[in-house]
């Protein structure tokens, strides 16, 4: 019998792999898109939905749930609000997996990962008030 050999494994432990889905999971949330290989594209979706699948149900488990996954209390408040909001109606399918042709340096298949429906000004917004931030405080 197979149960529970439904994953990739990606040449990677257990630990390192489970911190990759988190970390990955989290940079969706919080951007709403990321580029990544095609077979991490594949694997961080089975994540990402069940990430916002515990934001619709919006009870204190299901954020402490969610919270001992993805260890950011920026994205836990973004899947919690905005995110479930957006997608309450949806049954699921928050997540799409778009081809991007091959990398450079070793030909490997990329996909970008975005959420449906999604925000185009939220990909790099931290990066933008840092940047505004830090430029404030020279002048």
């Amino acid at each position: 019998m197979r149960h529970r050999h439904g994953h990739r494994k990606l040449n990677r432990s257990v630990s390192h792999r489970r911190a990759m889905f988190s970390n990955m999971t989290t940079s969706l949330i919080t951007h709403e898109q990321i580029e990544t290989t095609l077979a991490k594209a594949k694997e961080v979706r089975r994540f990402a939905d069940k990430m916002i699948s515990l934001g619709k149900k919006g009870s204190i488990h299901s954020r402490r749930q969610a919270f001992s996954f993805l260890r950011s209390q920026i994205a836990i408040n973004k899947l919690f609000s905005s995110l479930a909001e957006r997608y309450k109606e949806r049954p699921g399918g928050y997540t799409r997996v778009l081809k991007a042709g091959f990398r450079y340096g070793d030909s490997a298949p990329m996909a970008i990962v975005e959420l449906v429906d999604r925000d185009p000004d939220a990909r790099g917004a931290e990066d933008k008030q840092r940047v505004e931030s830090e430029e404030g405080d020279v002048e």
